[in-house]
């Protein structure tokens, strides 16, 4: 069995995401499907370019040889030693796809092939400030971030994720000149109160995580962090841009667990944040940090210095099968990430079983292969390449 050709394709834009992914077809008639989770933000095109250039690398390649082919996109593509989103947001993407087909092959979903078991996976509301579900909110005032919290807890939810600093009073963006500490007293006030609010309304047992998206610098994360961590803060996400320096003065300053790296890839740059435990829950993603190939030899890293795992995931039902797939065999699996964005029906239209938990927990999808494919709204939307 060969990979005969790939397709490669930027969907056009549903909401803020425009996800960007591949399907590798083989000789034999089975195929697969991979995402390069830059569909969020600005970066889409460069892991659509990335991939055109990647592609070729792969034809005639074994689909089952997928460490092989991991190394030869490494190795052989210059930029991917100690590169960026982009490139190993397409190596993701291949890497993907051929984990799929390999599923497909043997009649089995990856997370068997994995040695993982089928399991309830909790997960978590991410991102309230901007509402949930039908309700559809941007929270400014105290009781509007209540109000977000207690719409997710109806469906069962038991954590929640919510930054509280995305959205200023008026509605508009927070100014993010104001985030870089030491913090004036009146946003460190707005902060505490609308954290308190969530608090009093979803009750003690509810674990509520604070997101910054890493808008805050070290000083203001610490200062942040000091003044809400009597009401019971999970984790603190993205508090600053990292490197192991500023997270080991954040993790000493703040007294609270520490969770970053979606924006931290491959192995070799996780090592130093595991050497040195800087970081309490990493969060790579399968779509940007190099596939389910790469992803699970981090979070096996992680294993070896007690560090638990929640795989950033912001894409669509696609990228949420594959963190399904591998989070089943993980035994340092902590949380489930669930976005807001993969709610939206314009986005769950894209792949042809989108994954929902219920009551606040995901069981891996029993299909061979990742569980879910592109869906043909999908493939004929948006720029679309094929190489062969």
């Amino acid at each position: 069995m060969q990979v005969q050709k790939i397709d490669l394709f930027r969907l056009n834009c549903a909401d803020t995401l425009c996800p960007v992914g591949c399907r590798v077809y083989t000789d034999t008639g089975l195929f697969g499907d991979g995402e390069a989770a830059l569909g969020y933000g600005r970066g889409s095109f460069a892991a659509l370019g990335a991939l055109r250039d990647l592609a070729p690398l792969v034809l005639k390649a074994s689909p089952l040889a997928h460490e092989q082919v991991w190394e030869r996109l490494y190795r052989h593509s210059f930029w991917a030693q100690n590169g960026g989103p982009a490139v190993f947001a397409a190596i993701s993407a291949i890497d993907m796809a051929l984990w799929d087909i390999r599923g497909k092959y043997f009649g089995a979903p990856v997370w068997q092939l994995l040695g993982g078991v089928k399991r309830p996976l909790r997960a978590y509301a991410s991102q309230l400030q901007t509402g949930w579900k039908s309700h559809r909110q941007s929270a400014r005032t105290p009781q509007q971030y209540a109000e977000n919290a207690l719409a997710a807890l109806e469906d069962g939810y038991t954590a929640l994720k919510i930054d509280f600093l995305e959205i200023a009073p008026d509605g508009g963006p927070f100014d993010r000149r104001a985030l870089h500490g030491p913090l004036s007293r009146s946003v460190v006030r707005l902060f505490y109160d609308r954290v308190a609010a969530v608090r009093r309304a979803v009750g003690e047992e509810i674990d509520l995580i604070i997101e910054n998206h890493g808008n805050t610098d070290t000083p203001a994360a610490v200062q942040l962090a000091q003044a809400v961590r009597e009401l019971g803060i999970w984790f603190l996400e993205e508090g600053n841009t990292p490197t192991p320096q500023l997270l080991r003065q954040l993790h000493a300053g703040a007294g609270l667990p520490i969770a970053h790296g979606e924006r931290i890839y491959t192995r070799w740059q996780y090592a130093p944040y595991l050497a040195d435990g800087s970081i309490q829950i990493i969060q790579p993603d399968i779509g940007t940090a190099g596939g389910i190939t790469e992803v699970k030899k981090i979070c096996d890293m992680a294993a070896t210095s007690d560090v638990a795992v929640q795989l950033h995931v912001c894409g669509t039902g696609l990228s949420t099968a594959a963190a399904l797939q591998l989070e089943a065999a993980l035994p340092n699996f902590l949380v489930h990430e669930h976005h807001i964005l993969q709610e939206r029906p314009q986005n769950r239209a894209l792949t042809l079983y989108p994954a929902s938990p219920v009551q606040g927990a995901f069981l891996p999808p029993d299909r061979p292969g990742l569980g879910d494919s592109w869906s043909p709204l999908a493939m004929a939307d948006g720029l679309h390449y094929t190489v062969q």
